[in-house]
C-alpha cells in the first residue's frame, strides 16, 4: 500500500479465533482529522476488526500501522501509549468506581493547548459533573455511555475507536452523541466508528465502509450509503 500520510493503515489483515477465520483480507486507511465508519450486520467481523487494532486478538497475517509505525502485534497497553483510545461495545465501565475515579485513572497528560481533563469533559457532559461522586453502576445507560466516551477522551488520544456507541441509547441520546462526534471530528480528532445505525454513521463520517463476511465489500462517501438502496438492502438490513 502506497504511503500517503494515513494516520491508521490496515493492510490485508487476516484474523482468526482458533480455527474460525473471521477477518479475510481487510484493507483500508484513515487520514488525519477524518472519521471512517464501518457498517455491517452482526457477526460480519466489525468488533474483531477493533480487537485486531487494539491488540486483543492480533491479526495472524497482514499489517496494521499507526502514524507510520507497525503496531500489528504490540500488546494493548503499548498501542494505547501510541495515542489510540477505545470506547468499547457495552461501555465496559467499572461498576464500583465513581465517575470521577474513572476519569482520574484514565487521565494522561498531553502537550496540546486545550487538553482533555476532568473539567473539560464535565463541560462537555454536565450530567457527569452532577453525578461525579456516584458509582458508575448507579448511572443510566446513557450516562454510562457518556462516561465511556469521557474516559477515552481524558487519555488525550490522537485516534478514537468507537464500537457500536449508539447501542441501547434513546433517540434523544443518539442525537446528542451524533452532535458530539461531529464536534470532535471538526476539531481534528481522527476516529474509526463501528456501527449498524446507517443514518448516524452517515452524519458523522467522512467515509463509509461496508463489511460482509470478514471483508470490506463496498466503500463510498456518506451520501452514497443512503442513496444506494441496493447496498442497504443487500448488506445492512436484517
Amino acid at each position: 500500500m502506497i504511503d500517503n500520510g494515513a494516520l491508521l493503515r490496515i493492510d490485508d489483515i487476516h484474523t482468526y479465533y482458533g480455527s474460525s477465520y473471521v477477518l479475510q483480507g481487510v484493507s483500508f486507511e484513515v487520514q488525519p482529522g477524518t472519521t471512517v465508519a464501518v457498517l455491517g450486520r452482526n457477526g460480519v467481523g466489525k468488533t474483531t476488526l477493533i480487537r485486531s487494532i487494539m491488540g486483543f486478538t492480533p491479526a495472524r497475517s497482514g499489517r496494521i500501522a499507526f502514524a507510520g509505525e507497525d503496531i500489528t502485534r504490540l500488546p494493548a497497553y503499548r498501542i494505547v501509549r501510541h495515542g489510540i483510545a477505545l470506547v468499547p461495545q457495552g461501555r465496559r465501565i467499572f461498576p464500583s468506581l465513581s465517575v470521577h475515579e474513572h476519569l482520574t485513572i484514565a487521565y494522561r497528560p498531553a502537550a496540546a493547548a486545550a487538553p482533555w481533563d476532568a473539567n473539560a469533559v464535565y463541560e462537555l457532559f454536565p450530567r457527569l459533573y452532577d453525578r461525579r461522586q456516584n458509582k458508575a453502576e448507579t448511572l443510566s445507560g446513557g450516562e454510562q455511555q457518556m462516561l465511556a466516551v469521557a474516559r477515552a477522551l481524558v487519555s488525550n488520544p490522537r485516534f478514537l475507536l468507537l464500537d457500536e456507541p449508539t447501542e441501547g441509547l434513546s433517540p434523544f441520546l443518539v442525537d446528542e452523541l451524533r452532535g458530539l462526534l461531529v464536534r470532535l471530528r471538526d476539531a481534528g480528532l481522527s476516529a474509526l466508528l463501528i456501527e449498524q445505525n446507517v443514518s448516524f454513521a452517515a452524519a458523522v463520517a467522512n467515509r463509509i465502509l461496508v463489511m460482509e463476511k470478514g471483508s470490506i465489500v463496498f466503500e463510498c462517501d456518506p451520501a452514497g450509503v443512503t442513496r444506494d438502496e441496493q447496498i442497504v438492502r443487500r448488506y445492512l438490513t436484517v
